[in-house]
């Protein structure tokens, strides 16, 4: 289960004194108990019990942000901020399945909209028909990207 690894995990960093990692994960079991408090949800001991898809809709939420924070920070000139939130995100990244390549998520996209015609102005309706195949798969700029080319 991803909560255990990610105890696990911790431990691991506390112990190499891995400062990135374990701040990293402190702050995802922190995101973690909060989503379970504002649902409703029982603590057991330190942790809250989601199931996976859940838990790796918050971890892509995580790395979302983090990708974000660092593209902001090289605008803004502070490579040594976005090279720490790239690393925190390719430490989350470990708790998501294995990433689709730019060529199958093409295949993915070109399977979701067989037999079926989008203007560029039907982006929306085109995206609600690929994610749920690809939701956690594979990153939603990528996705969009990709679609953005197709319908245009």
């Amino acid at each position: 289960m991803i909560t255990e690894q990610i105890e696990s995990d911790l431990k691991d960093a506390l112990r190499a004194k891995d400062h990135i990692a374990a701040d990293t994960l402190r702050m995802l079991k922190a995101r973690i108990m909060n989503e379970g408090i504002a649902q409703g949800l029982k603590a057991e001991g330190s942790t809250i019990s989601f199931a996976d898809d859940k838990l790796q809709a918050i971890v892509s939420s995580e790395i979302k942000r983090r990708k974000d924070a660092a593209t902001a920070f090289e605008q803004g000139g502070r490579p040594e901020l976005a090279e720490k939130e790239q690393q925190e995100a390719k430490i989350l990244l470990k708790y998501m399945p294995e990433q689709l390549s730019e060529e199958d998520v093409r295949k993915a996209i070109d399977s979701a909209l067989a037999g079926q015609t989008f203007a560029a102005s039907d982006f929306g309706k085109a995206m609600g028909l690929v994610m749920p195949q690809l939701k956690g798969k594979a990153d939603g700029q990528l996705i969009s990207k990709i679609l953005k080319e197709k319908l245009s």
